[in-house]
């Protein structure tokens, strides 16, 4: 009897073996054709977005300083497939603290008049057509006194694929008002699904009553919807076509391997939403004419250089 037990017992272990050798085949069986899906969707969406943009790829200077804790990135939207001589058509400041888990956004609207480094006062947006994303930070340092480490230049090609990959039945967006004057198209107000060239004329309008500064909260609010969605389970799932579709019309000094633990940490937190800000900041800044720049927005800077600071936590 004794005996026999003991063989019972050798099957069942025999057999409880190959259950778990063939679970763990399974396992990795599904690791490794979901890693060959993510891989096939990521190359295939670059592949499709790689003919599409003539934007440089090449690191161009840029040479910030890191500040501990925080990742600091200039964002500039670019309107000429990354010609060096464009000027750009957006300028943010994005900002993610690893130790508060806060991610910040400040734009900076480009008719702000400031003194750019060695080329005398101009709009702040000249800088970029004049020397490029370095000689940008340099204007933004002595002007702010906020410096910032990392670049990212996004044709906005680009954005209008990824509102269409991101979101395949458009971007609700509920338009406040009648949009068609330079966006060639027409946006009615209401509540919209915006396709992507629609969102990106939606972003860009600016020959209304409120002009820069209602595209400056309409770039924030899609920046917004666009992070949410991005970040959800949804969006992790599309992540590898996003970022293909995405990569060929980003130059950025940004490695990759960053990406990863900042979006894990920030996925954990997401629920405190992005901040925001506007430079100039309310009752800081009055219009004006210069015969060089022609009209610009004339800053109060002590009073724009302290918001910035202290939003960002520079002070």
């Amino acid at each position: 009897m004794i005996e026999t037990s003991r063989v019972n017992r050798g099957k069942k272990k025999k057999h409880k073996g190959k259950k778990l050798k063939f679970f763990f085949l399974i396992l990795l069986l599904l690791i490794g054709s979901g890693l060959l899906y993510m891989y096939v969707q990521y190359q295939s969406a670059f592949n499709e977005s790689n003919k599409d943009t003539d934007l440089h790829q090449e690191k161009v200077p840029f040479n910030g300083v890191k500040t501990k804790g925080k990742v600091n990135v200039l964002l500039l939207g670019i309107d000429s497939r990354g010609e060096e001589k464009s000027r750009t058509d957006t300028i943010m400041i994005a900002q993610y603290d690893t130790n508060a888990k806060t991610a910040k956004l400040a734009s900076i609207m480009r008719d702000s008049y400031v003194e750019i480094p060695e080329h005398g006062g101009n709009k702040i947006n000249s800088a970029y057509s004049i020397g490029g994303a370095e000689l940008l930070r340099k204007t933004i340092k002595e002007n702010f006194d906020v410096d910032v480490q990392y670049y990212a230049l996004v044709d906005f090609e680009g954005f209008s694929a990824m509102i269409d990959n991101a979101f395949p039945d458009g971007l609700e967006v509920d338009v406040q008002k009648r949009m068609s004057k330079d966006i060639g198209m027409v946006i009615e107000p209401g509540v919209q699904q915006l396709n992507g060239k629609q969102a990106l004329a939606y972003v860009r309008f600016r020959k209304d009553a409120e002009s820069d500064f209602g595209r400056i909260k309409r770039q924030q609010e899609i920046l917004g919807k666009v992070t949410n969605e991005l970040f959800s389970l949804n969006g992790i799932v599309k992540a590898p076509k996003l970022i293909g579709t995405m990569q060929p019309y980003i130059n950025t000094n940004f490695d990759n391997t960053q990406i990863l633990p900042l979006a894990t940490s920030y996925l954990s937190n997401k629920d405190e939403g992005i901040q925001t800000l506007r430079i100039p900041v309310d009752g800081a800044y009055a219009p004006k004419r210069y015969q060089r720049a022609g009209a610009v927005l004339e800053l109060d800077l002590e009073k724009n250089k302290n918001a910035l600071k202290e939003f960002l936590g520079e002070s």
